[in-house]
């Protein structure tokens, strides 16, 4: 498909960011995991997994956008896919987040773990939708939408890393004194 062609450049930029940054998300993890803290699963769930999947799903569309499909309408189908499940998963997310009692969202932990989220997969169904008959034009729509997934993820992992470091850190000094 000579369209994906010439966003070649973008996704192989944006797959090998994601990939890298999945990556160093799991060296944060392992280093914050050897700090004697509380265990909080359930807010992991909520702050954690969440960042791990938006990271994926650029890494996922990246490597799509390099297959040499023959037609748009195999590639349309897994994008959409793909779509739906991300705005299943960000309502999965609010049940998680409301569920969990370690910390009290804000309004910005709302706006990036919900908002922005749902608004970037909802982007990514609609664009995908729209590549059946205008797929130069939609493939713009998809590009911002894994963009807006990449730069969600890269907030949610520093914002992870300085609660941990500033806030959580206090409440583990206490702990032992």
């Amino acid at each position: 498909m000579p369209e994906l062609t010439a966003w070649d450049s973008f996704y192989v930029i944006v797959g090998s960011a994601a990939g890298a940054l999945i990556g160093l998300q799991f060296v944060v993890v392992t280093l914050i995991a050897q700090r004697p803290i509380r265990a909080a699963p359930e807010a992991s769930a909520a702050f954690g997994t969440p960042t791990v999947v938006h990271f994926g799903t650029a890494f996922l569309f990246s490597a799509l956008a390099r297959v040499p499909w023959q037609t748009i309408i195999i590639p349309v189908i897994i994008w959409v896919s793909i779509g739906l499940c991300g705005v299943i998963y960000s309502l999965n997310v609010v049940r998680r987040m409301r569920t969990q009692g370690v910390y009290e969202p804000q309004f910005e932990d709302w706006l990036f773990h919900v908002v922005l989220p749902t608004a970037a997969y909802v982007g990514l169904t609609l664009s995908a939708i729209a590549a059946l008959s205008h797929a130069r034009e939609s493939l713009f729509g998809i590009g911002a939408a894994v963009l807006l997934l990449l730069f969600i993820g890269i907030h949610n992992a520093w914002d992870v890393v300085v609660y941990h470091v500033y806030f959580s850190k206090k409440d583990t000094d206490g702990d032992r004194g």
